[in-house]
């Protein structure tokens, strides 16, 4: 009964994953479709190859920060697999749902914040605040300000460099060298965000076993979770999430190629610097901050600061309702409990 359970959560970890690619499938190629450099059907593939590709980058910082950053993993397996079992399903589900919710929105919340959110609700009805990691709350919380900041600055900063670097060639002649430069860009992009979003889950999966049916064993990230988890999100990056893509790519501002790799290089070099610190960032929030930034040297008014006011209400409810939910699961994840015994 027990490793049925286990394997259920595991499932619905890699399909929460998959999710995760398929609501941020918009982040990694918003850009270089609304520049059309790439149709939709090659950017998503593109997209999906190099969310794998990462998988073999050798770091797993941010794994370990989600299975042990955010809530103390020790005293919740000291209440038994039945409690680690009921606070990661409403910890998932949570996360799922608001993930949903946004989607059909065509809000580009943030996943990763989605998931630390459902983690701290689910854990405030067993633990409380004690089960709580205060610094690792913190430190996601910071960011949720800062990473959307540093892309912006790099945004700005790499827009005016190769603005520069081009400004007495011809604007056909920079269009398509950038035409070409934004496939890198987009790999970048596409990289940091498996770099950054995979690994979420692998902690994920890692707290469940270690804390069920592997008890006896030290917390670490299998080679198996590398893989599977980059599998699925790559997997749901290529079945897109095409209402994000139209906010991100046409409606906050209208980029040419050479902005479309200012916006990728800055929001991609932003996530795959701060997981090398294992600090699961967003990834919507940087590329978003890149695109605003990049927006912004052709003046303020290029920016649709109204839909940008949106995005930031969704960043800012996104944990609490996400924890909110998480918690709604866990009642009633309870409730079945008692009706099954």
């Amino acid at each position: 009964m027990l490793l049925a359970a286990v394997i259920l959560i595991v499932a619905v970890a890699l399909i929460f994953d998959f999710i995760n690619g398929f609501h941020d499938a918009a982040n990694s190629i918003a850009t270089v479709v609304s520049t059309r450099v790439l149709s939709p059907n090659l950017a998503v593939a593109w997209a999906a190859f190099f969310n794998f590709v990462a998988a073999f980058g050798g770091n797993v910082h941010v794994a370990n920060t989600m299975g042990k950053g955010i809530i103390n993993f020790e005293m919740l397996r000291a209440q038994g697999p039945s409690a680690v079992l009921a606070v990661i399903f409403s910890a998932l589900m949570g996360a799922i749902v608001w993930n949903l919710l946004t989607w059909w929105w065509g809000l580009p919340s943030s996943s990763s914040h989605a998931l630390a959110g459902g983690m701290i609700g689910a854990t405030l009805p067993v633990l409380g605040f004690a089960g709580l990691v205060g610094s690792g709350i913190a430190k996601i919380a910071a960011f949720i300000v800062l990473s959307p900041l540093i892309g912006m600055t790099l945004g700005i900063g790499l827009m005016v460099l190769s603005t520069w670097a081009v400004h007495r060639q011809t604007p056909l002649k920079v269009d398509s060298w950038f035409r070409r430069l934004q496939l890198v860009s987009s790999a970048i992009f596409s990289y940091s965000h498996g770099t950054n979003d995979a690994q979420k889950v692998m902690g994920i999966i890692a707290v469940v076993l270690f804390g069920t049916i592997w008890q006896d064993r030290p917390f670490h990230i299998d080679w198996w979770m590398i893989i599977s988890c980059h599998a699925a999100i790559a997997l749901g990056t290529f079945f897109g999430g095409w209402r994000i893509v139209r906010t991100m790519g046409h409606s906050l501002t209208k980029l040419a190629p050479i902005g479309g790799f200012a916006a990728e290089t800055g929001g991609g070099v932003t996530i795959i610097a701060l997981a090398q610190l294992g600090i699961p960032v967003s990834t919507t929030h940087t590329i978003t901050g890149a695109i605003v930034g990049v927006g912004a040297t052709r003046g303020w008014r290029a920016v649709k600061w109204g839909v940008a006011g949106r995005i930031i209400w969704a960043w800012v409810v996104t944990i609490p309702a996400a924890a909110l939910t998480a918690v709604v699961f866990y009642g009633l994840t309870q409730v079945v409990m008692r009706l099954a015994s």
